[in-house]
């Protein structure tokens, strides 16, 4: 009898991995055909409804040298969908009245300079979550001169000019998460890595999941970047952010990012405990700047505009509101998306430089999760 138990959990266990919602039934089939087209070297997906994971598996290799395979707990540097991680701190020390979104920079940060005075006087944190400060990207100056010293890099700031006034248009910055970060040093005592630990990592036990370049090497199921050259699939060297770190240091796993996504879905929830005020929440997802009009066109005819939030792009796609924010840095490329009025999150973690793979892997996972018309991605990448 005891026996026959035991077989019968084994089965109960075995069938309870291997069920998969119907919506995504075959999907491996779309994503091998993604993998393959794209020549990428390797990916993972998770699927999130509500409090749950529905679906989270890996695809190619995280080595493709020595055909290492990815699975759902294989690191990925997640680039700029840090973002909404930085701009989520300065919502909790909002909830803690430690400073409001209208606050000059310059009252936490007393050293630092913009260009002018205009900017100087008029520029808030809000236009630097949502990136309105007029500012263009000069990514060259941290890019190929980079420092472990955020202050050091928020001097830079000084000599950046503007191409247009304060709120006129807007423009993605990496400048102004930096400095998103460095007012929540100022204010915690700690650094944004030890911030990002207790706020978020522990309490969502993202138990994988960490800030560093150095973290990462050390870590193990870690993956390779690569890109792509005359079809020949490459390896490229880790890219050190540095102090840049705040706008896109972050490694983790699909695993954890759903944690992450869950939290979103559910009023800043994780488990019942509170991780993210509401009220932030509600604020961050909504529009606070137009990026484009992105009317409607024989391309993207589903998508219906094209706004900004607090570390989030904003869309309407098929008649659903889409949250989510890419992440691209060397050999690795991102998306972090989910659906709130639908309950579903979705994140794809690749490691292939400027890669179409999270666009194409999201949206073929997408159609089939609100139920609306499966469009032919594959065929559109090809």
């Amino acid at each position: 009898m005891k026996k026959l138990a035991l077989l019968t959990l084994g089965f109960l266990i075995t069938f309870s991995i291997n069920s998969q919602d119907k919506r995504l039934k075959n999907v491996e089939k779309e994503l091998n055909k993604i993998l393959e087209l794209t020549n990428a070297a390797g990916f993972a997906v998770a699927v999130v409804e509500g409090d749950k994971i529905i679906y989270a598996q890996g695809f190619g290799y995280r080595d493709y040298e020595n055909k290492v395979p990815v699975d759902a707990n294989t690191l990925f540097a997640i680039g700029s969908s840090t973002k909404a991680f930085t701009s989520s701190i300065l919502g909790i020390l909002r909830a803690d009245e430690k400073l409001s979104f209208d606050d000059q920079p310059k009252k936490h940060i007393p050293e630092l300079e913009f260009y002018n005075d205009d900017m100087n006087n008029n520029i808030i944190i809000k236009d630097l979550m949502r990136h309105s400060t007029g500012l263009p990207r000069h990514d060259g100056s941290w890019y190929y001169f980079p420092s472990h010293d955020k202050d050091s890099l928020l001097m830079r700031l000084k000599h950046h000019e503007p191409f247009t006034g304060i709120r006129q248009q807007w423009y993605y910055n990496n400048f102004g998460f930096l400095t998103q970060g460095v007012i929540a040093e100022r204010i915690t005592g700690k650094s944004w890595e030890d911030n990002l630990k207790e706020h978020f990592f522990t309490p969502l036990e993202m138990t994988r999941t960490n800030a560093t370049i150095a973290e990462m090497k050390s870590a193990s199921n870690a993956s390779y970047g690569y890109e792509v050259k005359d079809d020949i699939i490459k390896k490229m060297d880790y890219y050190d952010i540095a102090g840049m770190s705040p706008a896109g240091s972050i490694n983790s796993s699909v695993n954890d990012m759903s944690k992450w996504l869950m939290t979103w879905i559910n009023d800043g929830k994780y488990k019942g405990e509170e991780i993210i005020p509401e009220s932030y929440i509600n604020e961050a997802m909504s529009s606070q700047m137009v990026v484009g009009a992105n009317i409607p066109d024989d391309k993207f005819p589903d998508i219906h505009f094209a706004n900004y939030g607090y570390g989030w792009f904003l869309q309407s796609y098929k008649g659903h509101y889409r949250v989510e924010h890419g992440g691209n840095i060397d050999g690795f490329s991102a998306n972090v998306a989910f659906f709130p009025s639908d309950n579903i999150g979705i994140v794809v973690l690749a490691n292939q430089n400027v890669s179409s793979v999270p666009t194409l892997v999201r949206n073929t996972i997408a159609d089939r999760m609100i139920g609306e018309e499966q469009t032919d991605w594959i065929g559109r990448y090809e």
